[in-house]
Formats: structure tokens, sequence, C-alpha cells
């Protein structure tokens, strides 16, 4: 399925691995809805305000992209992250944190795969019966999430147990279900990081030593996007980190 011509729905759109995906889909000549809280319009691109977690607000999104003359795909990279221990010196974990980021970064991304995937079967199928795609993003924390990262590494890990099961069910419709758990990556939120600390972070990764660019993240959406054989995996996007303890 080439991206030209087609309408993506970006979650998380507006800033950092979103707002790459976004650019390289518009750039490649598909027509882009970003669902995010903030964000920018701009040629093939339009912004709608989103909750990912609030059923109405995705909705309305999808609804959007339904305007550019369908709906043929959704590419969930909205998310939150806290760091907090379980056991701290204030206390307990917070419930109210946890609640949030598994709400965001699962319950939405669950949002999301529901209501796109009940548009996207309607689709007329191609060649080969494709009628779409669903690509989620998972961490490298699913696999090894460090001291503090309990709930984002729990959120995550259910965002890489959701890929097979969505692909098996949603293969009768001609959707396929990627997953991608990126590593240390250059997102706003690394962006306010002291540079002695952000230069460390990239001397962990084995190769290449630096934090990977947002680009190389949406690179692999737009493949994924155009690969038909892919379909029920996860893969990692981390330059062969295996992330520490803490």
């Amino acid at each position: 399925m080439e991206a030209q011509g087609r309408t993506f729905l970006v979650t998380g759109g507006g800033s950092g691995l979103g707002a790459a995906v976004a650019g390289n889909l518009a750039g490649g000549g598909a027509n882009v809805v970003v669902a995010d809280l903030v964000g920018e319009e701009n040629e093939n691109v339009r912004f709608i305000k989103t909750d990912v977690t609030d059923e109405e607000n995705v909705q309305a999104a999808i609804d959007a992209a339904e305007e550019f003359g369908g709906l043929h795909g959704a590419i969930n990279c909205a998310g939150v992250a806290t760091a907090e221990k379980v056991l701290g010196r204030e206390g307990p974990h917070a419930l109210d944190s946890f609640n949030k980021v598994v709400q965001v970064n699962l319950v939405g991304t669950f949002n999301v795969a529901r209501l796109a995937a009940a548009v996207i079967k309607e689709n007329k199928p191609t060649e080969d019966g494709e009628r779409g795609i669903i690509v989620n993003t998972a961490s490298v924390a699913a696999f090894e999430g460090q001291i503090g990262q309990a709930a984002y590494a729990a959120s995550k890990g259910g965002v890489v147990s959701l890929t097979l099961p969505l692909a098996r069910e949603f293969a009768r419709y001609g959707i396929r279900v990627m997953a991608i758990a990126p590593g240390i990556f250059d997102t706003p939120m690394m962006a306010g990081l002291p540079e002695e600390a952000r230069e460390s972070l990239g001397n962990q990764i084995p190769f290449p030593s630096r934090l990977g660019k947002p680009e190389e993240f949406a690179a692999l959406v737009r493949h994924i996007v155009e690969n038909e054989m892919l379909n029920g995996e996860v893969i990692r996007l981390d330059g062969a980190i295996r992330m520490a303890g803490k």
C-alpha cells in the first residue's frame, strides 16, 4: 500500500516522533490528520485537537480523516511518561499518575485502533486484499523497563502484547497491525536535558552511538506502510541498546 493518495491519522502528530511521521507521509503525497492536543496545519495536513482517551474526540478526528476520501491507516504516537519509583521517599507510587500513563499510552492506543479499524475495514481492498494498516508505538522499556518506569513500562508492554491479537483478528478484513519499539530518541522530552546528559545517553547505544532521530522513526513507519508482509510484529529501533536497571 503506497502512501501517496491515501489518508492517515497520526496521534501525537504535533511534535516529536508523531510530527516526523506526519511530515514524512504528507511529503510522500498522503493526506494526514494530526490528532493531538497542540498542532499546526499545512499542505495535506489537518489538525484536530484530540484526547486519545476520549471516544468522541477520537471519532471526530477519524471523521475528519474520512473527509479526505477515506481512512487508510492510523499511526499511534501519542504518549506520556513519568519517572516515579513504586516505593519512593514520599511513599508509594501515586495511583493517579500510574493510571494516567496507562490510560494515554495503552487505553488511548486501543481506543484509536478499534475506532479506526471499524472505518478502515470498509475500504475497497487492493489486489492482495489489503484495506489499511495500524502502527502503534511501544518502547524498549516494554522489555527492559528501568527503576522508576513501572507505569511507562507496563503501558508499553501492553502495546506490545496488543499487537499480535489485533493483527490476527483484523487479518480477515485485510488490515495489518504493527508496532515499533524505539530506544532513546531526540524528542522534545530529551531536548530538556542538559547536553552532558544527552551525550551520556547517546553513548549508551552500541551503534550508532547517538540519540535516534525522529526522521529515522518516520522512515520505518513509511516502510511498514508500504511493505505488505510486515504484520503482527514489534520492531525494535534502538541501535542495539539494552537498557540497564537504572
